[in-house]
This record gives structure tokens, sequence and C-alpha cells, in this order.
């Protein structure tokens, strides 16, 4: 039977190959003499189940198999000459068959069902590998394949990517799609891929991966790999997408990066707050150590020396004997036997009080400890937090949780009501605290759970309905596994990647199921039972009462499905229940009996009900519909509540200080000693007992007043030294000193021990309770100077380091034998002898900490770059290699992070280092870089570092940062040098100012918090820098002094994006634009002016600033200044002008001012006649006035008065419409008014302007004046009324001194009106152009006749035969003179002897304005003047602002005609704005020599 079974498969076989050949065209019957020739084979969709008959094809190049029923490849062993194999659509199951097939650089085994890559490493030449829509589940196998370049893994069921692709370097083409990657951490690994250039994770054909649902997964992957040409199909090779991209995780990057400096900050800020508190806490113990001490020391110093034992005593009460007897015969006493009974007992009780307290600072310090502890894991949490969302890219986010959050809420009722008291009993818990809860965002996590759960929900097999659904969904909590992982470590690893699978729970030898309560008390007691276990073996646990305190659970929503209880003794092992979900175990029952019987009575803490729903331990197999949501941290409350120790001194004393009294008044009462305040050679044989001061070998000098004991330099033989409680901060005094074995210098204000010399004898050094902090410097001394020193204690200073003191001095002071009151062992003493010796920059340790990656790693990791690169790859092994010439130049980065070295040496040859880290070290001066040109980023945190002169040439250097160091400036000559400087950090230094910071104008992060920043000035300097997006000041005084600092800020700096840890919103912008806009501060005139000496500013022009509102306060600050010019800007009032002291001219021409002081707009409502009288526009005649009468001077005449020293005001173009609302009357001292182009329509409101001299109303709307319009202007000297609407010149009688009066372009048309002016007997010039009554030209001689001192007419002098010419005319009356305005011919007017009068139309030539009309000799024309009306009408600008250049062509041409012959100095404005400057006034109206100032 077997011999036809064999003949059957060979015919079959044979069968296989003939349908083979006729595929392929090949004669069956001279396949052995044909088949070496053929090269490519193929089939498809036929009869070909076995892969046979290929040994016939010795040089097959390509094999195609298609749509066959293969399981195995095989047959292809004398195929040595394969290439390509095509294994396509058929049931393959493995990878096998192809060991001998070492050619093949292309293989297509697609469409299978193979679930395991392997039995590929001989295949070294292999460039293209397709295993797309297989079974595969881990990607293996492929390490040996260095030249693959292509590789499909599509449609198979992939979750981890991991480091099993590293090796294939040369892959260019990768094909992932359709399997379920969910985590962007397994995309980043793909970063490790050189040359990858297309890739794709969710093609057209293919399922998408679950992680490319997930936001901003382009531009994850495409920061990783900026290598990449395509992605899924899509071109992504342009620059601009890439640099979009690497732009977007910048700023993501920056953004986290000042997270997680805000929460490095609050924690610096707890410790403050808690050091604080410990201070406080320890002020009463200390003060009562102090007290207790120094009675001990003087019942000491009176005890002989056979009875005293050489004790130095210790806080704790313990005594330490000095080495060597010291001699004492040469001291007598008279004490008894029974005094020195007494004394003793009162020192055993003193030292008995003195281990109480301290035991108290122990219990403080444990306390401190404790909750510095606590606090820091929270911010460790915080931080874990934020790198996570980081790194997803944002599709995992934590939420912190407050009290106004519902969510936050239902948390804590959910808590509170799964806690029974009664669990607790037996540890005196009471209740619960909740101190913090964070909600879970996991995209992909929530994902998962819904589509499984949706999945689960609608199979066949299922029966639940939706309804039905809802019940088996629960809240449960889950608390971390301490006895396999950190706390910390598994509670992250659930926020980002969910709970642990039943596989890997079983690879930790742990049930298959995810543990799971409804109850506190069942899911604490793994962690309780696992935390008092340790707390028995260790001591500072087990100084709390409560060692598990603080707890953390995390609350997941689960569907438990169908479940079934746990039968007893059964093991949890999911192949029991293939069908469940979950099942649980009820542990009421057994947990009420392990804990407690009792049920407590209600409290005031939330206890729950105790009808609670039955508390179930549950195991659920299935990880994915366990969706995590939220982690509370909380902590228990116990009966008797850890509370720090009542420290008030105001308090009733406790039982403590009582017994304290006690036993310092016991017997004997030591009575007060007289302090002594220096030293003699009497004193000191009387201190020590002494009749000779070489005899002298016990010296104590306890409990005085003394800084100096320059004298005990004459004590060759003192052996023995007290001077504790004393005021010493140097022991210079104490130096050559040969016999010196023991010294107590504690309870003083040592500030170090520079100065002790040669004590080559000191055995026995007490230095506590001093100000010691640098341990190193004052280290470095002691093993100068006493070379025998067996213990020191140091406790109780205020070390900058605390935690490395120890070791700082073990390493250092080899002799010691014990130190702070404890024994030395061996290995502490070798292991810092150690440190101390690697805490130099030596060869080994470059070595050691270095490495030489060319290129920062792509990761969103806020490291760092050197502690990236240390942490990412391992140091370089065989350091004792030989190493090559020039290895240091190969060097990129270095990370001395906490080695403690104190200087930067042998660094100069790094000429490549682009990366350095010097953090926590003790180095204070910047040295040694100078050849590191190349050097990008710098850390030197938590240094002693004060300046930053060493860093000048590093031109290069892109990120500096020098927290925690000493820095007292910005150093602006050394920040000029670094001109590519994007991110600078100085926190917690002691820098005042910003001044220097304004010269890196590439910055784009600036964390500079914990500072000494005050004034407000100092934000200017940040103004230059237009790149700055982060700024952090938080901690610095200014926050406090200045008022809406932050939208002060946020005006100051538009391009800010987030500051002091928070981003800048919208609506602080549009707020600060609100508050601060246009708004001229000290500030804003140092910023203009480049320079804050606000004293010495005389003047200070501000034109065209937009500004609105003045607050130059404190006013004090510019006493000097004299001349303001405003013009061009938005003001409405004077503002804060009003308040600068010594103010004498101001220019706030060209705004909007409306009073002297802000009005209130309130309008009272016109009556019937006002309202009349708006409707109706006057001709001018008969116009009824609304003018006060003269005793009606406004309420303006009550006021204080203001700015007393106010000379000169220009308000010209400022629409100005009522001059009695500006209140100008308040000006007491004003010279010069200037109130040109306004809409000024009525003369009021300068009743209090008494010493006016120049008042200027041209280009305004006046048609009439009013009585009391000029009626305090008894002295003005020089008014201007031109170009308004003036037709008659009435009420004009009170300008007795008046000079000057321009009227030119009025109404004026009848010569009696001019006539009026017989009133002013002062005037010397006039003028009417522009008037109808110029027409006329007998106008001249009739002002002339009528005005007799006239000087100048209409701008022309007024001469002797124009006088006499008009007289004449008065004296021979002609037909004429009765039709007044007739005009008469000018030749009949010529007299002989006398110059004619100039026609109408004749040119005024030689004019000058400074100094009048000078002469009439022949010269260039300098103005035409047309006498005729219509060439002088003007059209009036209503608008404010008006055409400046016409208007200002206007007044100049009106000031030429009207000063022609003026005697009288002037001085002109800019714009035409004309100031009359007598001599005695010429300094008072300009400060800088009578100049206006600088417009």
């Amino acid at each position: 039977m077997i011999q036809s079974e064999k003949q059957k498969n060979r015919g079959d076989e044979e069968e296989e190959v003939k349908e083979l050949c006729m595929a392929n065209g090949v004669c069956y019957e001279k396949i052995r003499k044909e088949g070496s020739n053929v090269s490519s084979l193929e089939i498809f969709f036929s009869g070909f189940p076995r892969m046979v008959g290929l040994s016939f094809f010795p040089r097959l190049c390509q094999l195609t198999i298609v749509g066959q029923d293969i399981k195995h490849i095989e047959g292809l062993e004398r195929c040595p000459l394969l290439r390509e194999l095509w294994v396509v659509q058929c049931d393959l199951t493995g990878i096998s068959g192809l060991q001998n097939c070492v050619q093949l650089k292309k293989i297509y085994i697609y469409d299978n069902h193979i679930c395991e890559i392997n039995n590929l490493e001989l295949l070294i030449n292999l460039e293209v590998l397709w295993l797309n829509h297989n079974c595969i589940t881990q990607i293996q196998g492929l390490d040996m394949l260095q030249n693959l370049k292509e590789l499909n893994l599509a449609d198979n069921d992939i979750e981890k990517i991991g480091h099993s692709l590293d090796p294939n370097v040369g892959l260019q083409n990768l094909n992932l799609s359709g399997n379920n990657i969910s985590s962007f951490k397994e995309l980043t690994l793909l970063a490790r891929l050189p040359n990858l250039r297309e890739l794709a994770l969710k093609d057209p054909t293919s399922t998408p991966n679950p992680v490319c649902l997930l936001c901003n997964y382009a531009t994850h992957v495409l920061y990783y790999m900026p290598g990449l040409q395509l992605l899924d199909t899509y071109d992504v090779s342009s620059k601009q997408v890439k640099d979009a991209a690497e732009a977007t995780v910048m700023k993501k990057m920056m953004y986290y990066n000042m997270r997680v400096h805000t929460a490095q900050r609050n924690l610096a800020e707890i410790r403050l707050s808690l050091m604080e508190r410990k201070k406080t806490m320890l002020q009463l113990p200390e003060d009562c150590i102090r007290t207790l001490n120094h009675a001990l020391k003087s019942l000491e110093r009176e005890l002989p020396a056979s009875c005293k034992k050489s004790a130095c005593t210790m806080e704790d009460g313990s005594t330490h004997l000095v080495e060597g007897s010291i001699d004492r015969s040469d001291i007598t006493t008279d004490i008894s036997p029974a005094m020195q009974h007494k004394i003793l007992s009162k020192i055993e009780a003193l030292r008995e009080r003195l281990q109480l307290w301290a035991r108290r600072l122990q219990e403080i310090e444990a306390w401190y400890e404790r909750v510095w502890t606590q606090a820091t894991s929270m911010m460790e949490y915080t931080v874990q937090f934020l790198l996570m969302e980081l790194e997803s890219v944002g599709n995992i986010r934590l939420e912190e949780g407050c009290s106004t959050d519902a969510w936050f809420t239902s948390c804590c009722d959910l808590l509170h009501s799964r806690f029974s008291p009664s669990d607790f009993k037996v540890h005196s818990i009471t209740g619960i605290k909740v101190n913090r809860i964070i909600r879970i965002h996991n995209s992909a996590l929530r994902l998962r759970f819904e589509d499984k759960l949706h999945t689960l929900l609608a199979s066949e097999e299922s029966a639940l309905s939706s309804q039905n659904s809802k019940r088996r969904l629960d809240h449960l909590f889950y608390v971390a596994d301490c006895e396999n992982y950190s706390e910390k470590e598994d509670s992250l690893c659930i926020v980002e990647e969910g709970f642990r699978t039943s596989e890997q729970n079983e690879a930790l030898e742990k049930d298959g199921a995810i543990p799971l309560s409804n109850s506190l008390s069942v899911a604490e007691q793994p962690r309780i039972e696992h935390t008092l276990r340790q707390a028995s073996q260790d001591s500072k646990l087990n100084a709390d009462p409560i060692p598990f305190r603080h707890g953390q659970i995390i609350v997941s929503k689960v569907f438990v499905g169908h479940s079934t209880p746990l039968r007893e003794g059964d093991p949890l092992d999911r192949s029991r229940y293939p069908r469940l979900i979950s099942v649980y175990r009820n542990v009421d029952a057994k947990h009420r009996t392990a804990v407690s019987q009792e049920r407590p009575r209600s409290t005031k803490t939330h206890t729950g009900p105790e009808c609670s729903p039955r508390r179930r331990q549950w195991y659920v197999f299935d990880h994915e519909l366990v969706l995590p949501e939220y982690i509370i941290y909380f902590e228990y409350i116990s009966a008797d509540q850890e509370q720090p120790h009542s420290t008030g001194r105001d308090e009733t004393p406790s039982n403590d200080i009582v017994l304290d009294r006690e036993v310092l008044n016991m017997e004997p009462v030591l009575p007060p000693q007289p302090k002594l305040l220096s030293l003699d050679d009497k004193i000191l044989l009387n201190v020590a007992r002494a009749n000779v001061l070489s005899q002298i070998t016990v010296l104590n000098l306890h409990g005085n007043s003394l800084s100096q004991i320059k004298e005990i330099s004459h004590l060759t033989a003192l052996r023995h030294l007290t001077i504790s409680f004393n005021e010493f901060t140097h022991l210079d005094d104490i130096s050559h000193m040969p016999h010196l074995e023991f010294l107590d210098a504690s309870y003083n204000r040592l500030v170090t021990l520079e100065g002790l010399k040669r004590l080559g004898q000191l055995k026995q050094l007490d230095l506590r309770w001093n100000k010691l902090t640098k341990a190193r410097e004052d280290t470095a001394v002691l093993r100068k100077h006493t070379p025998a020193l067996l213990r020191l204690d140091t406790r109780y200073n205020p070390w900058n380091r605390p935690e490395a003191v120890r070791m700082t001095i073990l390493g250092r002071l080899t002799t010691l034998t014990h130190l702070d009151d404890m024994m030395v062992a061996e290995e502490e003493a070798a292991c810092a002898v150690q440190m101390a010796a690697g805490a130099k920059v030596t060869q080994a340790s470059l070595l050691a900490l270095s490495r030489t990656s060319g290129d920062r790693p792509r990761s969103l990791s806020l490291l760092s770059t050197a502690q990236l690169l240390c942490s990412l790859s391992p140091a370089p092994s065989g350091l004792n290699r030989e190493l090559e010439p020039n290895w240091t130049a190969k060097i990129t980065s270095l990370n001395f992070d906490n080695q403690r070295i104190s200087k930067l040496i042998n660094l100069n040859k790094l000429v490549n280092l682009r990366w350095a880290s010097f953090n926590d070290n003790d180095i204070s001066k910047v040295e040694g870089l100078e050849s590191c040109l190349k050097l990008e980023e710098l850390s030197l945190n938590n240094n002693n570092i004060s300046t930053l002169n060493g860093i000048s040439k590093l031109h290069g250097l892109n990120k500096l940062s020098v927290d925690g160091n000493q820095l007292s400036s910005l150093e602006p000559l050394v920040l000029e040098q670094l001109p590519n400087l994007s991110f600078l950090s100085v926190e917690n230094n002691s820098i005042s100012s910003l001044h220097g910071i304004q010269r890196v104008r590439s910055l784009l992060e600036l964390y500079i918090g914990n500072n000494q920043i005050c004034t407000s000035r100092d934000i200017y300097f940040l103004k230059g820098l237009t790149n700055l997006i982060i700024l952090d000041l938080y901690g610095n005084p200014l926050l406090e002094k200045l008022e809406n600092y932050r939208i002060y800020v946020v005006f100051h700096l538009p391009s800010l994006k987030a500051l002091d840890g928070v981003a800048v919103e919208v609506t602080e912008c549009e707020s600060a634009k609100d508050m601060f806009g246009g708004r001229l501060t000290p500030d804003m005139v140092g910023e203009k002016l480049g320079h804050s000496n606000y004293t010495d500013i005389t003047y200070l022009t501000l034109q065209s600033c937009s500004i609105r509102m003045v607050d130059l306060s404190p006013a004090d600050l510019f006493c000097s200044l004299r001349s303001v010019n405003l013009d061009h800007n938005n003001l409405t009032s004077f503002s804060g002008l009003i308040y600068l002291p010594n103010i004498k001219a101001l220019c706030l021409n060209y705004n909007h001012i409306e009073s002297i002081l802000p009005r209130q707009k309130t309008q009272a409502p016109l009556t019937n006649r006002q309202i009349l009288y708006s409707k109706v526009h006057s001709s001018g005649y008969g116009q009824p006035s609304s003018s006060k009468g003269k005793g009606e001077t406004g309420h303006t005449g009550s006021l204080e008065p203001l700015m007393g020293s106010l000379e000169v005001l220009h308000l010209s173009h400022n629409g100005i419409s009522n001059m009695a609302n500006l209140q100008l009357s308040r000006l007491t001292n004003l010279k010069a008014l200037f109130l040109q182009g306004n809409d000024i329509s009525q003369v009021d409101g300068l009743e209090g302007l008494h010493q006016l001299r120049e008042l200027v109303l041209d280009r305004n709307r006046i048609k009439a004046l009013a009585e009391n319009s000029f009626i305090s202007q008894n002295v003005l000297l020089e008014l201007h009324l031109a170009e308004n609407r003036i037709r008659e010149l009435n009420y004009l009688d009170p300008l007795t001194e008046l000079r000057k009066l321009f009227l030119g372009i009025n109404k004026l048309q009848d010569i009696t009106e001019l006539e009026k002016l017989e009133v002013l007997p002062s005037l010397t010039e006039l003028s009417v152009v522009g008037n109808p009554v110029a027409k006329n030209s007998l106008h001249r001689p009739a002002i002339v006749l009528r005005l007799s001192q006239l000087q100048v007419l209409d701008g022309v002098m007024v001469t002797l035969e124009e006088k006499t010419r008009a007289e004449l005319l008065n004296a021979e009356p002609t037909p004429c003179a009765q039709y007044p305005g007739a005009s008469l011919p000018t030749n009949e007017i010529n007299l002989p002897g006398l110059l004619p009068l100039m026609p109408r139309n004749t040119a005024i030539r030689g004019m000058t304005i400074s100094g009048g009309l000078q002469n009439f000799l022949p010269g260039p024309d300098i103005l035409q003047i047309n006498m005729d009306e219509s060439q002088f009408t003007f059209k009036h600008k209503k608008h404010k602002h008006s055409n400046a250049v016409r208007s200002g062509q206007s007044d100049i041409t009106l000031r030429h005609i009207r000063r022609a012959g003026s005697n009288l100095p002037a001085g002109q404005l800019h714009d035409g704005n004309r100031v009359l400057i007598t001599s005695q006034e010429q300094d008072s109206r300009y400060p800088n020599g009578g100049k206006p100032p600088p417009m």
C-alpha cells in the first residue's frame, strides 16, 4: 500500500510539473535539456498546490506564483540564482525554504497567512520585502537585512514598532497601513531611519492606523522625519511644508517649556512657604535650646576640672571628651562639695531638657521632609503630565480640576461615598481630604474603548440591550501596583497607554486580569500593607503615625459585562471563563472581620453612606474595556491629625516651657555676669584665675559681647578655648596657636572661617549655630590649617546646599572621626574622597560624560541637548582604550551636571563642542570656553556665578541658562556679542534692572523671575525685542509695585504670547489698549529720549504720538522742565500737565482740548430762548448777547488757581467753541495765549488772566465782543482778532495798555467803528486789511487823524508827512467828504514837498518782519498786497484739522503785514504762532536762552 501511495504522489507531481511547463511554454519532454535555459516562471490560478519540479530550472531568476493552495515555500534548493520571488494569494503559514537563495533581492509573499517574520537571516542582499495582508503581530527577524530598501507590512495586526527596524538604516519605503498602531511614541522610533523617503500609515487601499485619527498626526510625523518625500501618498517634499511642521512643534515646545518652568517655580514657592513655616516652628525650640545651652555652659564654667571632665555639651545632652588632659592645677576653687552636687544635678536636668528639644527639632525636620517630599512628588507628576501632553502632540491632555468644575465635585462625592471610616478604625482614620483631581483626556484610549464596546454590543452573540449595557458600566477604583512598579511609573503608564494586557500581567507572575474595586478600602488594602511593611524597616517612614497618609487612585470607566462570582479557592484563570469579560469577589464580610466589627457614628467628615452598594473586588480580563478617566490625590485624616507644634510667643506657655523654667530656676541660680566688650591682660588673668599669661591653658569667654580677641595671641600655652555666645563674625584672631586642641565657637555670627590659621594640634571644633554658608571654601581653610582635626560639628548653619555639606566636608577632611555628632564610617569616608577626586574636569570625566553625536536628536523632550544625548546614548565603552590624537575634537556634547566641579578647565581642545551643561556645581567663574566657538547651548544653573564675562566670544550661542546664581545685572557688553541668542533664563538671581537686554534682538524666550526688578521703565528695555513671545517676570518686586502690571506689559510688548506662565488673551490686549494707549508716562519719556534722567530735562517735544492722557507722576521728577510741546496728539484736557511745578511754555496745538481738567459730560437742558437763538443766525446787528454781566464771572472765578508758573499757552486748532469751559481763568500767571483756528464765537472766560500780555484769536467765529470779554486785561499789549466775523468794536475800553491790534479780514464796514479805537490810548499798530472799510482810500487818513499815537497801519509805517496830509484834508473839507466811502483821485491830495500817498495797488518793498519797516528803498518785491476785498476772502475751515499749509501761509501773510514797522522784538513759532517777547520776559518764555524748543 505504501508503494502505491508513492506511485500516486509521483504521478501527481508529474502532472503538476506538466502544468507548470504548459503555463510557461516549456516542453515537458525536453525539460531536462531546456530547463537550464529558463530564467522566469509564472503560474496563475491553476492547479499547482505544491512547489515541485523547480529543480529542473537551476538558472531560475524570477518565480511568480499567484492564487495557489501552497502551504510552504519549498523546492528552491537548486535555484541559487533566484532574484525575485512572488508567492501571492496562497495559503502560506510561514517563511521557509529560502536559505539557499542568497541572491534574492525581491520577495513578494503578501495575501497569505504568515504569522511570524523569520528565516530571512541569510538573505543579506534582499532589497524589497512585501508581507502585507498576513497575520503578523510583531516586527522581527529583519536585523540582518542591511540592504533592505522597501518593506510593506500593510494590513497585519502590528501594534508596536519598537526598535526592530533600527538596523535597517537603508530603508527608503515603508508601508504600515491597516495595522493597529495607536501611539505617537511608536512613530518617533522611525526617526532612526535616516534614508526613509516614503511612509504610508493610511494609504487609500487600507484601513488607517488608529494613530492616524489623532490630531496633529501629519505634523508629528514630518517633524520627526524631515527627510520624507511622500506621506500616505501625499507629496510632502516642499520646504514650506517642513518648515510649517517645524515651526508648529517649536512653538509647542516653547509653550510646554514655559509651563514646566511655571510648575518648578510653584514648587520653589511652596518650598519658601514651607521653610518660613518651618522657621516659625523652629523658633521656640531653638530659643529654648539657646537658653538652656547658655545656662549649661555657664554652670560648666563654674565647675572644677575634676567635675567637668572636659565635656563638650551637645544639643541632645550628650558629651564628648576632649582628647588629652587639661592641666588645671593652677586653678583654685572654693566651691563646696554640696554646691558641686547641686551644679551637677542641674546640669543633668538641663541635658534632659536639651534632649527633649533636640527630639522636637528632629520631629519638625521630619515633618518638613515629609511635606516637601509630597510637594515634590506632585510637581514631578505635573511635569510628567506636561511632557506626556507634549509628546502626544495634544492627544493626551491632563486637566487640573477645581471646586467650580462639576466633574471635580462629582469625583469628590464618588470618593466620599465609597469611603467608610469603619474600615480604617484600626489606624485611627476618621475621614479623607481630596487634594487634587486630574481629568484624563486620552483620545487613543477613548477611541479604543468606544470601538471595542460598540463591537461587543453589536455582535450577534451579545444579547445586551442598550439599557442593559449602561447598567454594566461602572466607575471603579484602581490603585497602582507598588509591588512590581513604583506608584508613579504605574500611574503614568496607565494614563498614556492604558491598562496592561492579560499576557503582560501573566509575564509579571500576576493574575491575568485587572484588579478594580468599588470600595476605597478594598482598593487601598495592598498599598497600605506594602507601606506598613516598608515603614517597619525604615525609621523615616515610621516617624509618621500613618505612613500611607497620602494616596492616589485612578477612577476608570469599566464595562464589566456579564460577570460571575469567583468561586472560593479557584485560581483567577481566564480559560475557566472564556465567554466572560470579568469576574468578582464579594469582600464585605471578610473585610469587616479583618478590620473592625464596629460601625462608627457619623462624623463631620464625609463618611459616605453605610448602605452603599456591596463592596466587590472586580477582575476584568479585557484591558480595552477599562478606560482611565480621573486621578484623585487624597490624604487620610486621623483623629489626632498631625499638626505643627505651637510656636506662638503670645500664647499661654506650654508645659514644656514651664518645665524649662523649673529647671532653670533650680539651685544654684548663677547671678548674671557683666559682659566683656574687650580684653586686656588683666581681664584675661582674672577670667582664667591665673597669675601669669603663660600659665593659662584653659580660657572660657562664654556669654560675653566680644567680637575681637587680639590679646589671645599672648597665650602660647592655651589648649582649651571657649568663645560661645559672643558676637564673632570671623576668627582671624585665633591663629598661630600651636597647642590649641579644643575650640568652642558656637552661638556666634561667623560668616566665614577665612583667617583661621596654623592650628596644628586642634582636635575638636564646634561651629554650631553660626551663619556659615559656603561649605567648600570653609572646608578648604580647615584642611589647610587644622591637619589634626578629629571632631567637627557644623550643624544649624544656613549652608547654601545643606544636602551636600556632609560629603563635601568628608571628602576634604580625611582625618575626621566624628562629624555633626555622628561617627564617620569607613565606607562613607571612602565614597566622599572618591567624589572629591572626581570633582574636576579630567580626561576620564570627559570620556565618560561626553558624546559625539553630530545632530540634536529629533525629540519632543524639554531636556537640554546635552542632557538628552546623555540619556539617549550610552556612555562610550573602553575608557582605558588607546585614544586617537584628536579625540577631543570629536566631542560635541558635555553633561557635567552635579559633578561638584568648581572650575571649568581642560576644555580648550573641544573646538567642536556644541552643547554643554554644567548645572548644580560650585562654579564661580565662567572661563575656559574661549575655544568652544561652536557652542550653541550652555546651561550653568545653580552655581555661584556673578558675571557672564567668559561667554562674550560665543557668538553662535543660541540658548543660555544661568538660573540660581549670583548675577546682579545683565551685562550689555556681553549680551551684544550674542547675536543669535533666542533663549535666555536667569531666574533666581539678584538682577535689579533689564538694562542691556535690548542688545539681544533675536530673543524669543526670556525667563527672569525671582530677581529684584522693580521699576516699570525696565519694560521699555524689552520694547526693542520684536521677536519676544514668552516672558516670565514672576517673583520680581515689579509685580507688586506696578498697578495693572500684566496689561501694562502686554500693552508695551504687543508681540508677547505668554506672560508669567499664562497665555496672553485677546481680551487682555484690548484692555491694555484701552487703559494705556496714548498715555504719556515717565517710562514713555525715557523711551523717547533714551535716558531716564528726568530731573535734567528742560524741554520736551512729543508731537504726533497719539497721546490722549498725561501721567507724569511723581511730578517732582520733572522739576527742571520748562517747555512742553505736545502738538498733534489726542488730548482732551491738560490732564497730568497741571502738576508740573515749573512749566512755563505749553504747546497743545492740534489736539481736542475741552478744558484744563477733564469735564463731567453732563449738560443742563436748554431754555426755550436758547433753543430759539441756536436756530436763528443773526446778521450781526442787534445780536442778542448771551454773555454775562460784569458781576457774572462764572463758576471759574472761585476755582483754585492752577499752574502758577505757566506763561505761554498754545491751543490753536483744537475745535474749541466755548472759552468759558476751558477754565483759563485758573492760569493766573499766563502772559501769552494762542487760540487761533478754533470755533470760538464769544470771547469770555478770561476774568482771571490779569497778567495776560498777548492774546491771539485769529480764524475763529467771533461776531461781536461782550462787555466782560476783556474786563481783566488792563495790561494786554497785543490782540489778534483777524479772520473772524466782527462788525462792531465795542467794549475795548479796559485795554488801556494795548499796543497792537490786528483786525484783518473781518466785516468792519463803517469808519465809525474804527473811531471807537480812540479808547485805546497806547495803540501803536493796527491792521484792518481785508475789511470792507479798507476799500475806502480815506480810511488811512481818518484813522491816522483819529489815532494820533498810531505808528503802523495795515503793515505800513505812518509817517510825519502822512499825518500832515491827514490834518490838511481834515482842515479843507471837500465835497467828497460828505459822502463817506467815496473815492478821491490820489493826485488831488499830493502836496508839494511831501511824499505822495501810495496808491492801493502799490507794492511794499524792502519790509522785514524782525525790525518792522526799515526803509522804502527800491528792492525785490517781498509781498504783493491787493487792497481789494475780493482778494482777501477766506473760507473758514470748520473741521478742526484744517489744511495746515494754507492756514499757515495766510497767517504768515497777515504777520508780515501787521508787524511791519514794529519796534518791539518778537519771536515766531514754526507754524506762524507769534509770541511777544519783551527783554524782561525773554528767559521766562523759553528756558533755552529765549529760543523756542525744537519742534
